[in-house]
């Protein structure tokens, strides 16, 4: 019988608990939301790049990736990359050797957690769920499969190792509660990146771009919100004080960036919008995620004010500046993510306690209280993190292109069927079979033109007149055009 002494029981708990509230962002969570932003004719392809994200990213952490983030040092940027399947290894009490830190459970629930966390988002499922994103409705669901366990391998690890297993950014003493930086500048920088040398949807997309389903994207960001009380209530690894004031300050934030961001949209375009408060809610929880436990409920009301104002000027203003303009971001990634994150991270550089960094195990805390060096070593983070998907995401992409010869976007003639030209399957079938088992054939679509708001051809046919394009909502669609 195996010794478990070393449990705490109730942090065991929690820690599983935790990680299952988590799992539920990304599946069905991010899914679900996926498929409801996305025209009718992407609904299946979105789905299911975030279903095999999940699934991949699992297979590869358990294999080496895990101890590559959390394990004992192999390199300076890295631990050593072997398996975690080992029932002597699972059993073992966790521990983070490169860090010097122990936790009340075992190696198992810790190798877990880090997964579905650090894919929406430890072993980058969340993260990856969430770069897929910005490739939305065009990329090669072949070069997908590729390119999910290569960027866990040669970026997140790297970044996680170097953040939270005991790197040397841990050492320099950077902040990131929960993953802004782990998570989110990485998923945002790196989907920005992707979305560029990808290239940009078909035409007929990007101009006509409602979601499928509103009720989806609902219940997805329901899920989202609620999932994120394990996404940071379980980082202080233990069933502790740190953990409530971590969730209420998760809640209040977003809660606060919410209001902001829809009473933007009403005061700018007079109407609010479902989309908007979506955006909202993911960059107040982006924001608060590398401050949660460390920080006081006042400087959460004011980091949530900030992270429903100036994502929403960046979308809504920044992202139409060349040379952003040019980057098909489907679902504005770099808005939600990238910027939401570096605004948090820095921001807990300035609102970081010293009562709330000492309960969550750090020495000191931020300039509020007289630590003003905390503010450049959080901008050295970042950049960090920046620095490297700069440098992996092309060579991960450019690779997968050249090397294995896959193209790195489906083409044209695909990409105006859509998930039936792919997958073969529809979303919403109503009558007969998908379009290509009904005789009809890409090519003889391609005069299809734009399809209406909710992805059904408006244009002709053959030739024939298939009805009136739909009518934009222009309360809507700033935020909805970087949502679809």
């Amino acid at each position: 019988m195996s010794d478990e002494s070393y449990i705490n029981h109730g942090d065991q708990a929690w820690q599983l608990t935790a990680a299952t509230l988590v799992a539920f962002q990304s599946v069905p969570g991010l899914v679900i939301m996926y498929a409801g932003l996305s025209k009718t004719k992407w609904a299946i392809n979105s789905a299911f790049m975030a279903f095999y994200a999940f699934a991949a990213t699992l297979v590869v952490w358990v294999m080496y990736a895990y101890n590559m983030g959390f394990g004992t040092q192999w390199i300076p940027l890295c631990g050593v990359p072997y398996p975690m399947l080992g029932i002597g290894h699972q059993l073992a009490p966790s521990q983070l050797p490169a860090a010097g830190l122990s936790q009340a459970f075992n190696l198992a629930t810790m190798a877990y957690f880090q997964f579905v966390r650090t894919p929406s988002d430890g072993g980058g499922a969340i993260t990856v769920v969430i770069l897929a994103g910005a490739v939305l409705g065009r990329m090669n669901f072949l070069a997908w499969i590729f390119f999910v366990p290569l960027w866990v391998t040669f970026s997140y690890s790297i970044v996680a190792f170097s953040i939270w297993g005991g790197g040397f950014l841990y050492q320099l003493g950077v902040i990131d509660y929960s993953g802004g930086y782990v998570i989110h500048v990485s998923s945002g920088t790196a989907g920005f990146l992707a979305a560029a040398l990808v290239g940009p949807r078909h035409a007929c997309d990007r101009a006509e771009h409602r979601p499928s389903n509103l009720g989806f994207v609902m219940i997805g960001a329901g899920l989202l919100w609620v999932g994120w009380n394990g996404f940071n209530g379980g980082d202080p690894y233990a069933a502790n004080a740190d953990a409530g004031v971590a969730v209420l300050n998760t809640n209040v934030c977003t809660a606060v960036s919410l209001l902001t961001w829809t009473l933007l949209d009403v005061a700018y375009y007079k109407k609010p919008a479902i989309l908007g408060s979506v955006q909202g809610m993911i960059t107040g929880l982006v924001a608060i995620t590398p401050a949660a436990g460390v920080i006081a409920g006042w400087s959460a009301i004011l980091m949530g004010v900030l992270s429903g104002s100036i994502p929403w000027a960046t979308m809504n203003f920044v992202g139409k500046w060349r040379p952003l303009s040019y980057v098909d971001d489907t679902l504005g990634v770099f808005h939600t993510h990238l910027v939401a994150g570096i605004l948090g991270g820095f921001m807990t550089g300035i609102f970081a306690t010293d009562l709330g960094s000492q309960a969550f195990g750090l020495v000191q805390g931020g300039a509020i209280d007289g630590h003003g060096r905390q503010v450049w070593v959080q901008i050295v983070g970042f950049l960090f993190v920046i620095g490297w998907n700069l440098a992996w995401v092309p060579i991960i992409l450019l690779g997968i292109r050249y090397v294995l010869r896959i193209p790195l976007r489906a083409s044209d003639e695909v990409l105006l069927v859509g998930d039936d030209a792919i997958h073969g399957e529809a979303a919403y079938s109503f009558e007969g079979g998908p379009l290509l088992d009904r005789g009809v054939s890409a090519s003889s679509i391609a005069n299809v033109s734009p399809t209406n708001g909710n992805g059904i051809g408006t244009g002709t046919v053959g030739g024939t007149d298939q009805g009136k394009k739909a009518e934009n909502n222009a309360a809507a669609s700033a935020s909805a055009a970087h949502m679809v």
